[in-house]
C-alpha cells in the first residue's frame, strides 16, 4: 500500500533514504558470522547506550537502512579484513568508517551519526539532535498546549478490562446481551481527527531516517461504571505519552462526541485522531496521534456488548499502521482461542501483508501457554521477551501474577521493537506499569502511586516501543 508521502519522496527522488523506502524490495541485510569467524556487523540504536565495542560508534548505513556498529578509520589505517574497506558515510570530506564491502561500492553514503534527539528516534543525515514534529509537517515539536504533559517521556500503556478479576466482571461469560448497551457514540466517525497531530510532549515524530511509535493497550478503568471519568486511568496514560493507544472499555461521561474528544484533548493533546466502536456497552477504540484514515469493527460472535475494533493509522513512511483493539472474554481459553482464530481470519482478508500490523489490548489469559497465542502466531509475534516493570514481573492483573494485557506486533513491526525508556529507566523488553511499584514517580508525572490501586482498577498497562523506518 502505497502513502501519498511515499508517492512525494518517489518524486523527489533526492535523498538516498527516501529512495529505498519507495522502492518494492527491503534493503538488504546486514551481514552476521561466516561459520568459518568471519566479521560480525552488529545493528545497534543510535537513540540508546551504545552496544558497539569500545573504539567502535553506532552510524546509520543507508546500504542497509540500518544503523551499525563501526570502526573510524582513515587512508593510512586498514580496516584489516577483506570483508570490509574504509570509505566515508556522507560523502567527500567526511569521517571514514570501516564498512561492509559492498556498502562501500554501494555509493551514496550518508551521515548518521549518533546523536539523538529528545524523542529516541535515529537522526538521519545533517539531523542535529532536533526533532520534527511528530505529525505530518516537518516543523519543530510544538506542545499540545494542554497541561497534561506533565512527566518524562513514556510510552503507551496496555491495560486489562475490569472484568478479569474475581468473578464480578460484566463479561465473566455472560455478557451477550447487548441491548443494554450504552450509546459509544451515534456517529461512527464521530471521533476521527484527520488533521496532522501535533505532538503531545513525547517528541515521538519522525527524524526524517526513522519514526518513534510508543503503543500502548490501556485497560484502565476504574470506579463502579467501567469508564474513565475516575481519571486514574487518564494519568496512566498521560504518565507513558503513548502514540497509539489500544483502549477498551472506551467510556467518558455520556460518551457523546464532545465527551470523547474532550478526554482524547485533555489526556493526549488537540492533535491526537480517535476512533470508538459503535453501540457497545464496554466499547474497544484506537486513539493515535497520526491521522486515522479508516476504521470499523469485526463482529466477535462470542460476545455481545463488544467487538474487535480497528484502525489504519497513516504513520510516516510508505506503510500504514493497522491497530487493532480486542477485549477477549474471561470466560475461559478454549472461547478466548476461538475468538483469536475469528480474529485471525479477519486480518487475513482484510489487511495488506506490505502493512504493519499491531493487535492488543485484554485477552484475559491465565498464562503465556494458552492456546490463543499459538493461533495469534500466525499473524503476529506472540512470543516472549515480554515487557516488565522494575523488578522483572510480567503479570498485569491487580495481583500481577497473570499476564491479561498484551501488545502483539507483527513481524514487519516486530523486528523495529525497541527498549521504552522513560527518564533514566529503560526497560528492554517493554514496560508493564504499576503505578505501585514504578519509582521514581516524578518519570512518569502526573501519575499518583494509588492510581493503579484505585477501585476496581484490575489491570496494569502495557508498553512497547518501536523505532521504523521512513
Amino acid at each position: 500500500m502505497k502513502k501519498t508521502l511515499s508517492y512525494l519522496a518517489c518524486a523527489s527522488m533526492t535523498l538516498t533514504l527516501f529512495a529505498l523506502a519507495c522502492g518494492d524490495s527491503k534493503p538488504p541485510k546486514v551481514p552476521h558470522p561466516t561459520e568459518d569467524g568471519g566479521v560480525l556487523w552488529k545493528e545497534c540504536n543510535p537513540s540508546l547506550a551504545s552496544p558497539c565495542a569500545t573504539g567502535e560508534e553506532c552510524r546509520i548505513v543507508p546500504h542497509y537502512d540500518r544503523a551499525v556498529c563501526v570502526r573510524p578509520c582513515d587512508a593510512q589505517t586498514a580496516c584489516g579484513t577483506s570483508e570490509a574497506a574504509c570509505c566515508p558515510i556522507g560523502g567527500e570530506g567526511t569521517a571514514s568508517y570501516c564498512l561492509p564491502t559492498e556498502a562501500c561500492t554501494s555509493g551514496g553514503q550518508d551521515d548518521g551519526g549518533p546523536g539523538r534527539d529528545d524523542g529516541g528516534e535515529t537522526p538521519d543525515a545533517g539531523d542535529s539532535g532536533t526533532n520534527t514534529d511528530s505529525g505530518t509537517d516537518a516543523g519543530p515539536v510544538t506542545d499540545a498546549g494542554t497541561d497534561t504533559d506533565a512527566g518524562t517521556d513514556a510510552g503507551p500503556v496496555t491495560d486489562a478490562g475490569t472484568d478479569t478479576d474475581g468473578g464480578t466482571s460484566t463479561d465473566a461469560g455472560t455478557d451477550t446481551d447487548g441491548g443494554i448497551s450504552t450509546d459509544a457514540g451515534t456517529d461512527t466517525d464521530a471521533g476521527i481527527d484527520a488533521g496532522p497531530a501535533t505532538d503531545a510532549g513525547t517528541d515521538a515524530g519522525s527524524s526524517g531516517g526513522s519514526t518513534h511509535i510508543r503503543i500502548m493497550a490501556s485497560n484502565l478503568t476504574s470506579g463502579n461504571g467501567q469508564d474513565y471519568d475516575p481519571g486514574h486511568g487518564i494519568r496512566l496514560m498521560q504518565g507513558v505519552k503513548p502514540d497509539v493507544v489500544l483502549i477498551q472499555e472506551f467510556n467518558y461521561k455520556s460518551n457523546s462526541a464532545a465527551d470523547l474528544r474532550e478526554m482524547v484533548q485533555t489526556t493526549f493533546g488537540a492533535g491526537f485522531s480517535y476512533y470508538q466502536e459503535p453501540g457497545a456497552q464496554i466499547p474497544n477504540g484506537i486513539i493515535s496521534r497520526w491521522p486515522i484514515i479508516e476504521s470499523g469493527e469485526w463482529k466477535d460472535v462470542e460476545v455481545g456488548n463488544r467487538d474487535f475494533a480497528w484502525a489504519r493509522i497513516d504513520i510516516p513512511g510508505p506503510k500504514d499502521l493497522w491497530a487493532v483493539s480486542v477485549h477477549l472474554l474471561t470466560r475461559n481459553s478454549d472461547v478466548r482461542n476461538t475468538e483469536a482464530r475469528n480474529l485471525v481470519n479477519y486480518i487475513r482478508a482484510n489487511v495488506p501483508e506490505g502493512d504493519y500490523l499491531v493487535i492488543g489490548g485484554d485477552l484475559n489469559t491465565g498464562s503465556f501457554d494458552e492456546p490463543c497465542f499459538d493461533t495469534f502466531e500466525a499473524v503476529v509475534v506472540a512470543s516472549g521477551p515480554y515487557p516488565a516493570d522494575h523488578a522483572g514481573k510480567t503479570g498485569t492483573n491487580a495481583a500481577r501474577a497473570k499476564p491479561y494485557d498484551h501488545v502483539l506486533a507483527d513481524a514487519d513491526l516486530n523486528q523495529y521493537h525497541t527498549a521504552t525508556v522513560i527518564g533514566s529507566s529503560r526497560f528492554p523488553n517493554g514496560l508493564v506499569l504499576d503505578s505501585r511499584v514504578y519509582t521514581p514517580l516524578s518519570e512518569i508525572a502526573p501519575v499518583q502511586a494509588g492510581d493503579s490501586a484505585a477501585s476496581n482498577m484490575q489491570h496494569m498497562g502495557v508498553v512497547k516501543d518501536f523505532v521504523v523506518p521512513n
